[in-house]
C-alpha cells in the first residue's frame, strides 16, 4: 500500500499524505509546500508516508 501511496504523492503530493494522515495538520503543510512548489511537496510528501 505504502507503494501506490508513494506513486500518488508523485503525481498529486496532497492526496498521498491525505491518505496517510486524513485532514491533520501534516496535511495542509503540504498543500501550502505544493503551492510554494512542487517538489518541496513532493518530498514532503515522501517523507511523511515513508516516516510511519
Amino acid at each position: 500500500m505504502d507503494i501506490l501511496r508513494i506513486i500518488l504523492s508523485i503525481l498529486l503530493p496532497p492526496l498521498g499524505v491525505f491518505l496517510q494522515v486524513g485532514f491533520k495538520g501534516q496535511f495542509w503543510v503540504n498543500i501550502l509546500l505544493t503551492i510554494l512548489g512542487y517538489i518541496p511537496g513532493i518530498v514532503h510528501a515522501v517523507w511523511i508516508i515513508a516516516r510511519r
